[in-house]
């Protein structure tokens, strides 16, 4: 297997999951990609057209060897950038001291490029060799960081959504990481937004601004109302926390008198292109506003573990119609698989329903009817990615983009032994509870081959 399939296709099994709780396996199967990177067709063997197309397709067809299926790739709803360094360090403290302590030091080192450019290169190289097409990127309050963020992306060709991190309120952030005034923080917005949307490699728009509110307890009112203005004005998508935890669910209770989610939404922060991170206190108001703006949540399941206090009502959201993905939350979430963040989804959503607590009788132990089952996990890290995002990824369909993953289950050093399996249900499964990195054989965005193992 090599290189890129741009106006050529690929013949193979693939898994994907269009729809919540439905896995689609496209068997024998070829997708065509045309000059652009979006797919032109998915023909079945049964198909008439399969075998004129094929042959007409010559040697610009890549056949993916036995024991090799493909996937959509995976979309990573909430990655921190500038904390890959601390992934898995300081998880014993509360979310508001370790943020002081911990995080908001770290992230000021990256006004210093050199040392911005190291960590940031290992983060994008290491994320599209564990698969993740799409990642939603804070960047950090600097605005010449952002702009080397979005310079490295564009180059390695990750499809990203890129922000400036906009914190100015002296009372909550330190004296040496914060924006001068709520001016300054929506002007280097603004600037972050035209440098991405005018970079000279980034024509077909692979990566996108975002506004970043880091959070309502980091911002002003003013900076709150600038960026919701920007973002009206500019069509940018939108990312900020949202009632993650208690401390910072009722800090907008005690400053607003309302919750986290109608705050965002009275600085014009809510739309279709929102995705607000963890979200765990939403009431049934906050997710019906949700729906109705058509705004996303970016669930964050072995984050909240440490940080959120609570799980995520994910199958109630859902039922709602409320649009979910998930995210890493690296480095809040120790871990930067999305194959692992679809894992911890089922499992805590299992112990939401069932409950934890051995002291109470079953009848009592848990909240009921919250479980969901691992196709629609990933289903919420693909296509679910996707339409939060509101772009044309996550699905193996004509009209989106090819972004795609090729998983080796022979891997000598991968996480999967399928000992004879051929049922495609138990194969996927095998997939995504055992996969890693070096099971990974390939990686496509837009069509393009960004990695390549032989």
């Amino acid at each position: 297997m090599q290189g890129d399939v741009r106006g050529g296709g690929v013949v193979g099994t693939f898994f994907h999951a269009p729809r919540q709780g439905e896995l689609e396996v496209l068997q024998d199967t070829l997708i065509c990609v045309d000059e652009d990177g979006v797919i032109s067709g998915v023909l079945p063997p049964s198909s008439h057209d399969h075998e004129r197309v094929l042959n007409g397709l010559g040697d610009r067809v890549l056949r993916l060897p036995e024991g090799r299926y493909g996937m959509p790739g995976l979309v990573d709803l909430h990655v921190h950038a500038p904390q890959y360094p601390q992934l898995g360090l300081a998880l014993d403290a509360p979310l508001e001291v370790w943020l002081q302590k911990y995080t908001f030091p770290l992230e000021a080192k990256y006004q210093e490029l050199d040392f911005a450019r190291q960590r940031y290169s290992v983060l994008v190289e290491d994320l599209l060799a564990g698969g993740t097409t799409t990642a939603l990127y804070f960047a950090t309050q600097d605005r010449a960081a952002t702009e080397l963020l979005a310079d490295l992306c564009i180059a390695a060709g990750q499809r990203a959504l890129i922000g400036k991190v906009a914190m100015d309120d002296p009372v909550a952030c330190p004296p040496g990481y914060r924006d001068r005034s709520a001016e300054a923080a929506v002007a280097d917005t603004r600037a972050v937004i035209d440098y991405i949307r005018g970079h000279k490699d980034n024509s077909e728009g692979r990566v996108l601004p975002v506004v970043t509110p880091r959070f309502v307890p980091s911002c002003t009112d003013a900076a709150l109302a600038g960026l919701g203005q920007l973002a009206q004005e500019c069509g940018c998508h939108v990312q900020t926390h949202c009632s993650e935890s208690d401390w910072a669910h009722r800090y907008a209770l005690e400053r607003f008198g309302i919750s986290d989610a109608a705050a965002l939404d009275r600085f014009g922060l809510l739309g279709r292109r929102s995705v607000l991170a963890h979200a765990n206190f939403l009431s049934d108001a906050d997710m019906d506003l949700l729906v109705e703006r058509g705004a996303a949540v970016a669930h964050c399941p072995l984050s909240n573990i440490y940080f959120a206090n609570s799980v995520f009502p994910l199958r109630q959201a859902l039922d709602k119609q409320l649009h979910v993905g998930l995210g890493t939350d690296i480095s809040g979430g120790p871990s930067a698989s999305m194959l692992q963040a679809c894992q911890t989804s089922v499992q805590v959503s299992r112990m939401l329903e069932e409950g934890v607590d051995p002291a109470l009788p079953a009848e009592r132990r848990g909240r009921g009817d919250g479980r969901i089952d691992l196709v629609t996990a990933f289903h919420l890290a693909t296509a679910g990615g996707g339409i939060a995002l509101d772009l044309p990824i996550g699905v193996l369909a004509p009209g989106y983009r090819f972004d795609a993953v090729v998983i080796d289950t022979t891997a000598r050093d991968g996480g999967i032994r399928l000992f004879g399996q051929t049922d495609p249900m138990a194969v996927f499964e095998k997939i995504v509870y055992g996969a890693n990195r070096s099971n990974v054989a390939a990686v496509w965005v837009d069509g393009n081959c960004r990695v390549n193992r032989q």
